[in-house]
C-alpha cells in the first residue's frame, strides 16, 4: 500500500521533436501538455533527460496530491531510463507512477485504466517495465489498428487523420480528466467513470 502523501509521477509517452508532435504515438505528450496547462505551469528541463512540471491535483487543501508531470526526452524505446531517474529523484512509489500511452488494441478514443500487465508490443512500456517492473498504472488511449496491411510502426508514427483530429481535443481532455480522477479518487473510481 502506498502512502497517500507520496508524490505521483505522470509520464506522457512520446518522441521528442516537432516532426513527431502530431503522431498517434505522441498522444501521451498531448495529455501531459494539457495537464501542465491546467496547472498553469511550463515544462522545464530536468537532469533525468525529461521535461517536467510540478504541481497539485485535486481539491485545494490537505486532499490535494503532489504530482510531477513528465515527458521523457529520450526516444520512446528508451523511456525507462528517464522514468526510473525521475522516480528515484522524487521518491515516487511504483504504484504512484502513471504511464499515459497510445494503445493499438483499443478503438480510437476509448480509454482503459489499469495497473500492471504486459506491454502489448509497445516499446515505451517495454522499456519502463524493464526498469521498474510491471506494477505501475497505465492510462491507455485507443488509437485503433492500422487499416489494411499498413505496417504498425508506420501507422503509429503518422499524424492523426483529419477525421480523428476533429475529436482529438475532446478525447485528450477526457484522458487528462481520467489521470486526475485516478490520482484524486483512486483507480476503481477512475475505471468506473472512464473505462469505455
Amino acid at each position: 500500500m502506498t502512502d497517500d502523501t507520496s508524490p505521483w509521477l505522470v509520464v506522457g509517452l512520446g518522441n521528442p521533436g516537432g516532426e513527431y508532435a502530431g503522431n498517434r504515438h505522441n498522444v501521451g505528450f498531448m495529455v501531459a501538455d494539457l495537464l501542465a496547462e491546467r496547472m498553469g505551469a511550463r515544462f522545464k528541463a530536468h537532469k533525468s533527460r525529461a521535461q517536467v512540471v510540478e504541481g497539485r491535483v485535486g481539491p485545494p487543501g490537505p486532499a490535494s496530491r503532489r504530482v510531477v508531470i513528465a515527458k521523457p526526452m529520450s526516444f520512446m524505446n528508451l523511456s525507462g531510463g528517464p522514468v526510473t531517474a525521475l522516480r528515484d529523484f522524487y521518491k515516487v512509489p511504483v504504484g504512484h507512477v502513471v504511464a499515459v500511452h497510445d494503445e493499438l488494441d483499443i478503438d480510437y478514443g476509448a480509454l482503459r485504466l489499469k495497473v500492471g500487465g504486459g506491454d502489448n508490443g509497445h516499446n515505451g512500456l517495454k522499456s519502463i517495465t524493464k526498469s521498474l517492473g510491471a506494477d505501475y498504472c497505465r492510462v491507455r488511449f485507443g488509437i485503433g489498428r492500422p487499416p489494411g496491411r499498413m505496417d504498425v510502426a508506420a501507422y503509429v508514427l503518422r499524424d492523426f487523420s483529419a477525421a480523428e483530429r476533429r475529436e482529438l481535443d475532446y478525447l485528450v481532455d477526457r484522458a487528462a480528466d481520467a489521470v486526475e480522477t485516478l490520482i484524486a479518487d483512486g483507480l476503481e473510481r477512475a475505471q468506473g467513470t472512464y473505462n469505455s
